[in-house]
């Protein structure tokens, strides 16, 4: 297998509040080849987007990183200067984000907001050049060559999600992370989002990070799913073998809560809440909620290990397994 473009090492966020550290990433690991497209996925708190964030070095107080490292292309991200990382952005690595409407500057055409992109990074297009290449850049997501003259408001909500891709690969990077680009919008306008996204990564060959908690949407997009719960990687197997054979208790939870139009059963959620990360139960923080659970699983706390080629799997029904390093 060829090197990875992406590897995250033991990736630690800790959030300082008045009550205490709260670990919202606690020693995630993986890497992502180039092509590749890994989805993650888990409750609301498991971590998800905070990890999405720390990659592209785009925290804000009070969150830190607080351990781990971060390697494209074999930089450590975490070790550069603001300005470098700056550098870094829409060049090799970019993102997607949530909310396009707060992504976007209200008062700036959306020709001048792509133009900034290549002006900052020091590939300012010359005047002749401007609106063939927006219009170009445009045209890849599906967008008319007028909406470089338009403000984001005069936009849909599909529309302005798809300026954000534009903006995203203007530059062609290696690694997007798309950060639940499809929440805001109604499910015909999620597939024409995510297969336009589909059709410029597969484009520039780049790797992609899909975050969210549409176990549908990851179905039809990703090549592999990394399962997050409580700021820690539980499962990280292909996506196929993810809704076939789950491995981790939270993992088949997830995929049994999924309703099924072929088979008739009675709907249901995963019993408990999340575990506040402020203080976290002892041992495996889902034991509270595990119908699995052993005793010693209030106790100790299972290591990512590998159980199978590409599987991978955080829990201690599985601790015969001797390999514990999820980046080999």
């Amino acid at each position: 297998m060829s090197a990875p473009v992406l590897q995250v090492e033991n990736l630690h966020v800790h959030y300082q509040t008045s009550a205490g550290i709260v670990k919202a990433v606690n020693g995630v690991s993986f890497q992502l080849q180039k092509g590749e497209r890994l989805g993650l996925v888990g409750e609301s708190g498991s971590g998800k987007t905070t990890t999405a964030l720390a990659i592209m070095r785009m925290l804000e107080g009070p969150a830190r990183i607080a351990g781990g490292e971060v390697i494209l292309d074999e930089i450590d991200l975490l070790k550069l200067s603001d300005d470098e990382m700056r550098m870094v952005r829409f060049d090799r690595i970019s993102m997607v984000p949530q909310g396009a409407m707060n992504s976007l500057n209200p008062v700036m055409r959306i020709r001048e907001q792509i133009r900034d992109i290549f002006e900052a990074h020091g590939r300012a297009l010359a005047r002749s050049e401007v609106e063939a290449t927006i219009a170009k850049l445009l045209a890849r997501v599906g967008l008319r060559p007028e909406v470089a003259g338009m403000y984001p408001h005069e936009l849909s909500g599909g529309m302005k999600q798809r300026v954000c891709i534009a903006m995203a690969i203007a530059l062609k990077p290696q690694v997007i992370i798309a950060d639940e680009p499809t929440s805001a919008l109604d499910v015909v306008v999620q597939r024409q989002v995510v297969e336009t996204l589909g059709d410029v990564q597969r484009e520039l060959d780049a790797a992609v990070i899909l975050v969210g908690h549409d176990m549908g949407l990851m179905a039809q997009f990703v090549d592999r799913i990394g399962v997050m719960y409580a700021g820690r990687l539980v499962e990280l197997s292909p996506v196929a073998h993810v809704f076939s054979s789950p491995m981790h208790p939270y993992a088949r939870q997830l995929i049994s809560s999924i309703p099924n139009l072929e088979e008739k059963r009675l709907f249901k959620g995963i019993p408990g809440v999340a575990p506040s990360l402020l203080d976290p139960p002892s041992g495996c923080p889902f034991h509270p909620r595990c119908s699995e659970a052993m005793a010693r699983c209030s106790v100790e706390v299972p290591a990512l290990c590998e159980t199978a080629p590409d599987r991978w799997v955080a829990c201690l029904l599985y601790d015969e397994v001797l390999s514990h390093d999820p980046t080999s």
